[in-house]
Order: structure tokens, then C-alpha cells, then sequence
């Protein structure tokens, strides 16, 4: 914004005269919707996001605020945003409870639906949480919350996506099996041993492997008559 501002000087004559000067004040311009829009979709992509990871890439609360009354930002609830049309698809839940939860791992049940090693399609998203840290209580997604050995939590964690290219943290086929089997009274005994029978189907199978990961997760004696009743 600017204004004229009339100033009165004395020259070395001692004749005095009127200077117009123009005094601008500059001002900010907020960034338009559609700019922050597609920042959102630069940084983040289709994955839900936080509030504060927002807000750390250098979009304004107010901004997100305005957003999601406008319906190009949807709330997934408790501080979770994602961008409009970013589209939902079979495994988003997992990556929605991940942006939400990111010290826990999709494990169990949710985790044998994610690598086919089951056929069924579970209620929950099962959630690993390590021993000593928050256990959260989430609804939506409908969810429940396991508590892991804090010593062995990371052992065989990776990322994964989506149908629909979000990222979540996920236990690996092989450590899923054996933990659907050394907690088959979480899991169900027939989904557990139905899962141990498909992933032996896999190429990249290792018996070897899993009775390492089953002698330092403590899941031994489940696992080793389960695989010697599968390979007689």
C-alpha cells in the first residue's frame, strides 16, 4: 500500500520548497490455494501427513485451516490430513495408522493380508507398538494396538506401500509368519499355519531363515514342528 507524504526542506538560499514523497509499505502476499495444494502434492504425494509436517515443510495452520473448510485438504482425524483425490485403496488404512503412529509396525493379521499370506480380510489394523512407549488408542481406522519386545521390535521392520503409493512400516513375510505362530491365540492357529504353508510356496522361501528368526523372537517351539509337519 502507498501514500504521498509532502515534506518541507530549506536550500543554502534559505528559500524554502515542497518535496511529494511516495512512501510504500511492502506488503506479504499470501500464497494462492492452489500453490499450497501443489506443494502438499510435491512433499507429500498421496500419503496422509501430519499437521506438523506441514507446517515444518512451510504451510501456515491458517492456510491448512482454509483448505479443508474449501474441501481440498480431508481430515483422516486426529491432526492427519491428505490431499483431496489423492485416492483411497485397499492398504490406505495401513498408511494412514503408519503417518499417525510412526513408531509402530502393521503386524499380524494386517500384515499376512499385505503380503498374501492369508485370505482373509481383517476387521482391525493390527498395530505393534515396542514395550515402554505410548500405546495409543485410535478408532478410526478401527485398530488394535499389540505390545512388542522393545529388544527385537526392529528386527526384520521395512517400508511398504499402498495400492495407492503410501508408505507404512510393516514387518517382513518371514518375521509375520512367525509371529502369527508364536501368537497363533492372537492370530487364530488354522490362519497361522495356513500362512507358514503359503509362504513356503514363495520363491524367495527360507526354512533356514525363519527358525533363525523364530530362536531370537522365542517362537521355536511353535515354528519348528509346524515346518518339520510341512516338509515330512
Amino acid at each position: 500500500m502507498c501514500r504521498i507524504r509532502s515534506e518541507r526542506r530549506q536550500n543554502p538560499r534559505n528559500i524554502l520548497y515542497t518535496i511529494p514523497m511516495v512512501i510504500c509499505r511492502i506488503c506479504s502476499v499470501p500464497k494462492g490455494r492452489r500453490s499450497v495444494i501443489d506443494l502438499l502434492r510435491e512433499r507429500f504425494g498421496h500419503r496422509p501427513f501430519r499437521v506438523a509436517e506441514a507446517v515444518d515443510a512451510g504451510v501456515g495452520r491458517t492456510s491448512l485451516h482454509r483448505l479443508r473448510e474449501t474441501g481440498e485438504l480431508q481430515s483422516l482425524g486426529h491432526g492427519l490430513l491428505q490431499v483431496r483425490g489423492a485416492g483411497m485403496g485397499m492398504f490406505s488404512p495401513l498408511a494412514v495408522i503408519s503417518a499417525r503412529v510412526p513408531g509402530g509396525t502393521v503386524c499380524l493379521n494386517s500384515a499376512l493380508s499385505y503380503w498374501d499370506l492369508t485370505d482373509e480380510i481383517p476387521h482391525w489394523v493390527h498395530l505393534a507398538v515396542p514395550r515402554g512407549s505410548h500405546r495409543p488408542t485410535i478408532d478410526q481406522p478401527p485398530t488394535k494396538v499389540h505390545v512388542f519386545d522393545a529388544e527385537t521390535f526392529e528386527l526384520e521392520r521395512q517400508t511398504a506401500v499402498s495400492d495407492a503409493d503410501e508408505p507404512f512400516w510393516i514387518y517382513s513375510p518371514a518375521r509375520t509368519v512367525v509371529d502369527a505362530l508364536r501368537l497363533s491365540h492372537l492370530v487364530g492357529r488354522d490362519v497361522a499355519l495356513h500362512a507358514l504353508r503359503r509362504y513356503m510356496e514363495r520363491r524367495d522361501a527360507s526354512p533356514a531363515g525363519l527358525a533363525e528368526l523364530a530362536r531370537e523372537l522365542g517362537g521355536s517351539p511353535r515354528l519348528k514342528p509346524a515346518l518339520e509337519a510341512l516338509l515330512s
